[in-house]
């Protein structure tokens, strides 16, 4: 004789946890953070700790001011301020950044309730703050002056912690026609893949992305049905663009440039404000891409990504609400 044990909810358990979720995320994000380091130099170093410093000490004294629980070691205020940095200029201001970072774990996750109440992307909300708030700062991009592979041939790696770099454009903003270019015949894509380019700190390396994103997949962190159904949207739409509209630039262009990966990958898969249905995620991964594509190429702003994920944030709690399955024998309400 067995027992049949009856206790309230859930009645399904998993060892998984919100803390080795978010940890599981940074760590993720280690190859993306290490080229950023190794590329940008120490201006990479300089802005990941203000923002993960300024998010974390933001979060427990908020908690602490209004007597909740400090929850800081779940890594979600860390995750929150890395991805911040990661979607920012490698030389924006500190002080600027770490405005921003008060305005990603205040106004983004903890007036809503806290981790799990939010209805946007913390880190995505306060870089659009800082977007509209500092449109310069956030369209100044830099490079290293001596790149780093000119500096393991010559083995002076002094220069690395000397900040010396030049403004460029971004392939995004030199290749769209929309802003007077032609094609972009002369960007490498293997230098977009690796990572050789201007740009967010976090968005130039495809390689590294990838890799994190294996490592998410693998340990189940989050559902390849948003990644994918938002890259391969983008990809179709973009292969119509480019056939039918000469000098519109290719698929392939379009996912190794700007925050696409990043946001594919890391943004839109965030499991708080993405829906938690099969279908609900398939529709937010195709409504994510056709938004990129159409403010890329039609938008005043290169980049559509950060937009187009917090757009669709806002659909999450209606897209779950019409993709709720019906009971087994009932009906669809």
């Amino acid at each position: 004789m067995y027992k049949l044990t009856v206790s309230v909810s859930p009645h399904i358990k998993d060892r998984t946890t919100v803390s080795s979720i978010m940890w599981g995320v940074v760590v993720a994000l280690l190859p993306t953070v290490l080229w950023g380091v190794f590329y940008f130099q120490m201006g990479a170093v300089y802005l990941i700790s203000t923002c993960v410093v300024t998010a974390v000490v933001m979060e427990a004294f908020f908690q602490k001011i209004t007597g909740k629980i400090i929850t800081v070691s779940d890594g979600s205020a860390f995750l929150t301020g890395l991805l911040l940095a990661l979607i920012l200029p490698p030389t924006f201001p500190l002080w600027a950044a770490a405005l921003g970072a008060v305005v990603a774990v205040i106004l983004g996750k903890q007036l809503f309730g806290g981790l799990g109440y939010n209805i946007f992307n913390p880190a995505l909300l306060g870089r659009a703050f800082l977007s509209t708030a500092f449109p310069v700062l956030t369209t100044t991009w830099k490079v290293p002056r001596i790149s780093t592979p000119q500096l393991v041939a010559r083995g002076d790696w002094t220069a690395f912690f000397i900040p010396d770099t030049v403004t460029q454009a971004t392939p995004l903003a030199t290749v769209l026609p929309k802003f007077g270019a032609t094609g972009g015949g002369a960007i490498s894509y293997f230098d977009l893949f690796v990572g050789r380019v201007s740009g967010c700190l976090g968005e130039v390396s495809a390689v590294a992305l990838i890799v994190g994103a294996i490592y998410l997949v693998w340990r189940k962190y989050i559902d390849w049905r948003i990644p994918l159904s938002y890259i391969g949207t983008v990809v179709v739409v973009a292969s119509f663009t480019s056939l039918f509209k000469s000098g519109w630039p290719s698929p392939l262009f379009h996912l190794l440039s700007g925050g696409l990966m990043l946001g594919a990958l890391f943004m839109a898969t965030d499991p708080v404000t993405s829906p938690i249905t099969k279908k609900g995620r398939w529709i937010f991964g195709i409504g994510a891409g056709v938004l990129t594509i159409s403010i890329r190429l039609l938008g005043g702003y290169p980049e559509g990504v950060m937009y187009s994920i917090l757009i669709m944030n806002a659909f999450t709690p209606l897209i779950d609400r019409l993709m709720i399955p019906a009971p087994f024998g009932g009906k669809r309400r």
